[in-house]
């Protein structure tokens, strides 16, 4: 076997389904030697979309993704997304190729010092120098990323160690023999070189699975937690995407909150975890309840912008936090009962050591509280259906666009947000009806996540529907993988609300500033653009025609763009985030 098969060796015994890459010299063996054992390649036509996509795995399945690029430039192109992963605690296996090691740093084609860039972005990060690491370094990834707080992590692989030795011997010229003195030395340093390379190669067969168990938070801490969640009036559960990372977290979620019986507030990943109308769950006014919570749970969830660095949380209550790391367990405000270790284990651990129910009780074990929660959440959903009969100028009021969107979506739908103000407001409007079928690109608020998420979904889930919702800034940036939706037979159903502006940034400035500079865009026909891909393009200028475009979208045989003009709205007027 030449080095891509080991590559594709370990990718094989790790569960490895799908291989996302964007093609190049570098690591061709990598991608023929996956081809060859089963695991699809997705190419995409974009490097960043790759990692995407493998990032999208990760957050569906609790496995690491795996995405492969090809050197220099290949890589420089994923750092973005790499960073997103990092951020949103992704475990993502990033292999990339490298220059010939005999080359590196005397001007090779795309030789750049990659680990020196790619470091600060990742847990990990091994350039291999021998055959006989291959399968070590890439398996070492997999268990890596995505123990403890997973992430991404990077292995280099030049690709004098993919291909076959006679193949590399020819490339240095081992088979001719010099005239010089000067050249014969520098034929018996090569010979002797690819030998050291290729020793040992072949004789480390690819490990077992590697299964990370999640990290065990401390019983004195989950008893003390729970003791104090004995003693509130009014708790408040925060459920964040770090506690879906471990395979199952649902499964040991679910009960566990149910037999809590507090309000819960669910982001990220976790949205949808209790389904679409679940009595437990609270959507609105979060701010308002953690203003008089007298114990408020963050469960992988830090004290960051988004509960102002911890001020939401008022000083008089109890905080109980739960989190794989260590640094964002005190972030900014240090909890009264802080527990190091797994949110979902932590939730179950908690939920097992408080009293008992009647298995007829009422969901709630705070019923009254809940009742104060659950009346401003409808008094907050009667305001948005308000709104939403707002008539728009120029286009589509943007709530009813979401709420057309929500009222299409099929069962079990897989929804990916990819934008900043229509996906803002879609998260008001929007209902997932299950757990792990909301995506966004999370803390990092990157853009451009769109077409990558859902490449991801559509390989871990290939039969549940797939929907995009996009502002027209964001697609901007994946809109060309509507050629890749095509080439793969991905039956994605796109909507784009398109208001001609980056809006989220434009209404915050032009009322500070008095400027819209940078902030225009125009009506650009997104719908023509993916037809050109091969994709069905629909446009709808007017809320009466959304339902029936949206009705053929869900018909079509394969991926659809939906092009909505809307109208200029304030709904999310003040909402800026730093």
């Amino acid at each position: 076997m030449h080095g891509g098969d080991q590559v594709a060796e370990v990718l094989g015994a790790q569960g490895v389904h799908a291989l996302f890459t964007l093609c190049g010299g570098h690591i061709s063996p990598i991608l023929v030697g996956a081809k060859a054992r089963g695991i699809r390649i997705v190419d995409t036509r974009h490097e960043a979309t790759a990692v995407f996509a493998a990032d999208a795995v990760a957050r569906l399945t609790g496995r690491p993704g795996v995405a492969a690029v090809t050197a220099g430039p290949g890589l420089t192109n994923t750092v973005t997304a790499v960073k997103n992963a990092q951020l949103a605690q992704s475990p993502v296996v990033l292999l990339g190729g490298a220059a010939p090691t005999v080359l590196q740093g005397r001007g090779a084609l795309q030789d750049i010092d990659q680990t020196a860039l790619i470091r600060p972005h990742v847990k990990w990060s091994y350039a291999v120098r021998r055959v006989r690491e291959i399968g070590p370094a890439v398996e070492e990834a997999f268990r890596i990323a995505a123990s403890g707080v997973p992430g991404p992590v990077f292995v280099e692989l030049p690709i004098d160690l993919l291909y076959d030795e006679v193949v590399v011997r020819q490339w240095y010229g081992a088979a001719r023999s010099g005239r010089s003195l000067g050249e014969r030395a520098v034929q018996t340093y090569l010979k002797a070189r690819v030998a050291r390379m290729f020793r040992g190669a072949g004789r480390n067969p690819p490990g077992p699975l590697v299964d990370v168990p999640a990290p065990i938070p401390a019983p004195d801490r989950v008893n003390a937690a729970a003791t104090a969640l004995g003693r509130a009036k009014r708790p408040v559960i925060l459920v964040g995407s770090q506690a879906m990372v471990a395979p199952g977290a649902a499964e040991r979620l679910v009960p566990a909150l149910e037999r809590i019986g507090a309000p819960v507030y669910l982001s990220g990943t976790a949205r949808g975890l209790l389904g679409a109308d679940h009595p437990l769950q609270a959507r609105h006014k979060r701010r308002d309840s953690l203003k008089v919570a007298d114990l408020v749970v963050l469960a992988g969830v830090p004290a960051d912008f988004r509960l102002d660095y911890g001020n939401h949380v008022r000083r008089g209550a109890t905080l109980v936090s739960a989190n794989r790391s260590s640094a964002d367990l005190r972030r900014n405000r240090r909890p009264d009962v802080a527990i190091l270790g797994d949110a979902a284990l932590a939730l179950a651990g908690i939920a097992a050591a408080l009293p008992t129910r009647d298995a007829d009780a009422a969901p709630a074990r705070w019923p009254e509280w809940c009742d104060v929660v659950r009346s401003r959440d409808e008094a907050r959903e009667a305001d948005i259906a308000t709104q939403a009969e707002a008539p728009a100028e120029d286009g589509v009021n943007p709530v009813r666009m979401c709420q057309e969107v929500a009222a299409a979506l099929p069962p079990g739908a897989i929804v990916v947000g990819d934008g900043g103000d229509i996906v803002a407001t879609a998260s008001y409007v929007l209902r997932p009806d299950g757990p792990l079928r909301w995506l966004d690109p999370g803390v990092f608020g990157t853009l451009g996540v769109g077409a990558g998420f859902a490449l991801g979904a559509a390989t871990v889930h290939p039969d549940a529907p797939l929907w995009i919702v996009y502002g027209d800034g964001s697609v901007g940036y994946s809109l060309a993988e509507f050629d890749t939706f095509v080439r793969h037979g991905i039956p994605v159903v796109a909507v784009v609300g398109n208001d001609a502006a980056w809006s989220q940034i434009a209404r915050e400035q032009v009322e500070l500033l008095r400027d819209d500079v940078g902030t225009v865009l125009a009506h650009t026909r997104y719908d023509l653009v993916a037809a050109g891909f091969g994709a069905t393009g629909l446009h709808v200028d007017d809320v009466a025609e959304l339902p029936a475009a949206l009705a053929k979208a869900k018909a079509a045989d394969g991926p659809v763009l939906v092009d909505v003009r809307l109208g200029r709205s304030d709904f999310r007027k003040g909402s800026i985030s730093m």
